[in-house]
């Protein structure tokens, strides 16, 4: 519970990412799954926690694939997409 109350990290964010979707006793159960997989990994390689940070699933896809993945599912639903990139 500690670990979902700490603000600005990636637990707290990987709980706040599920539970809408799962319930709160899914989203706990999530979140100590990747804390033993975590502790594993520390013991197993001998290298302390490195947390991912809060923006970890905002960032881990690019920006392209992400636009891709929008635009696909909008031709999915029947839409004519035509996108052009930002100006620089």
């Amino acid at each position: 519970m500690a670990a979902i109350r700490s603000k600005g990290t990636y637990l707290h964010a990987q709980y706040r990412r599920i539970k809408p979707r799962r319930g709160h006793a899914r989203a706990i159960k999530a979140v100590e799954h990747s804390i033993v997989v975590a502790i594993y990994h520390m013991l197993d390689r001998g290298q302390p926690y490195h947390d991912l940070g809060a923006d970890y699933f905002t960032h881990r896809d690019s920006p392209d694939r992400q636009a891709a993945h929008h635009l696909a599912k909008l031709r999915e639903l029947g839409y004519q997409i035509t996108a052009e990139p930002p100006a620089a």
